[in-house]
């Protein structure tokens, strides 16, 4: 078996060797650990498989790692996973010694998936955490972009195919947003291909792979579309003739929350405090084998933020951290998010700051 194969499998064949092996005198079954950690045996089996890859998160390795550090988790033939109060001090050891043995073999598998290099133990426990820009080895993306407006297009010389100095690029509403997600997602996912559409020259599979929209439901219609077709508490209105502008708008038990950007003056005098930013990830409702992330704002400024929350150097690994903490194995969930605006410079949200975060969905289940 050669170090990548190993990297890919062996957290894999360890998690399968647990649970066949770790007590000589009893066979725990997938069954069993559905029952001990309310999740569904598929998802189990997923995490076992050498064929096709998937790396549990760390909040699943925990609850491995507590389970098998103490045999009372199968006392009279009954699953169940003590807290960690319950375990002694000999079994709190072995528990924080399968959950470092875990880690590591998670880390490597992830850096290894990323990159494709070798599995090298020393190196895995400065791995980087993935997030929901990294996607499987191979499978096309298609970053879907705002389109600026004919009339709006028409005011720009260099945006006229006519003009001797025609700039495609003149066509992408965004483009603060597209450079940094198109360098980010190329950097992350370098034996993928990544492809930028508009609406206007979307191909026939684009819509089939990992979809990424940016921009909201005014000026990217194929955003506004897609939402259409999955059911969220979260609203996007563009009411530019309001009297309080734009909003996103929740709904939760019957009751319904806005929420406005901050803005001072008016007209061109106009200026963004902060903005109000949504963050979307769940199953691609045209290819369910396929995700669906969504990034957008009230203005350009807070759709930055939502893509900065997880590119940023700073910032990426943490974000991911809270959304792995937060959501676990969930298929689909949300962040409403507030984008905080310097002079030209836009904040990276930090979400593990509550006040950063206006609204969350789904709402935390018993079994997290």
């Amino acid at each position: 078996m050669s170090g990548d194969d190993f990297a890919g499998t062996a957290l894999a064949q360890r998690l399968r060797e647990l649970r066949e092996s770790q007590w000589p005198d009893v066979h725990v079954t997938q069954a069993q650990l559905r029952e001990a950690f309310k999740i569904s045996v598929p998802l189990i089996s997923s995490w076992e498989s050498s064929s096709v890859i998937k790396i549990p998160p760390l909040h699943r390795l925990e609850k491995y790692a507590r389970f098998f550090a103490t045999k009372r988790s199968v006392d009279n033939g009954t699953a169940r996973l003590l807290d960690e109060s319950e375990l002694t001090p000999d079994e709190r050891d072995e528990h924080k010694k399968l959950l470092t043995e875990l880690t590591k073999l998670r880390q490597a598998a992830l850096r290894q998936q990323s990159s494709g290099e070798v599995f090298e133990p020393e190196l895995a426990e400065g791995a980087h955490r993935r997030g929901p820009w990294h996607f499987p080895r191979g499978e096309p993306i298609t970053i879907i972009c705002s389109q600026i407006p004919e009339e709006d297009r028409a005011r720009i010389p260099k945006a006229d195919p006519a003009n001797a100095d025609y700039t495609e690029l003149y066509r992408y509403s965004d483009l603060d947003s597209l450079f940094e997600l198109w360098g980010h997602v190329r950097n992350v996912n370098r034996h993928s291909r990544a492809a930028v559409r508009t609406r206007d020259d979307l191909q026939s599979d684009d819509l089939t792979t990992h979809v990424v929209l940016l921009g909201g439901v005014d000026y990217n219609a194929v955003t506004a579309s897609t939402l259409a077709r999955i059911e969220l508490p979260v609203r996007q209105v563009p009411d530019w003739e309001g009297e309080k502008g734009p909003y996103f708008e929740v709904e939760t038990d019957g009751d319904t929350q806005r929420y406005y950007p901050v803005t001072v003056g008016s007209g061109d005098n106009l200026r963004l405090l902060e903005d109000v930013a949504f963050f979307y990830r769940g199953v691609n409702p045209y290819n369910v084998e396929r995700t669906l992330t969504i990034c957008n704002g009230i203005f350009a400024r807070g759709v930055y933020g939502a893509v900065r929350a997880l590119t940023d150097a700073r910032f990426h690994d943490r974000n991911a951290g809270y959304l792995e903490s937060r959501f676990g194995d969930a298929e689909s969930y949300s962040i409403l998010m507030r984008v905080g605006v310097q002079g030209r410079a836009v904040v990276t949200p930090d979400w593990t700051i509550d006040a950063f975060r206006l609204h969350e969905w789904p709402e935390p289940t018993n079994g997290d």
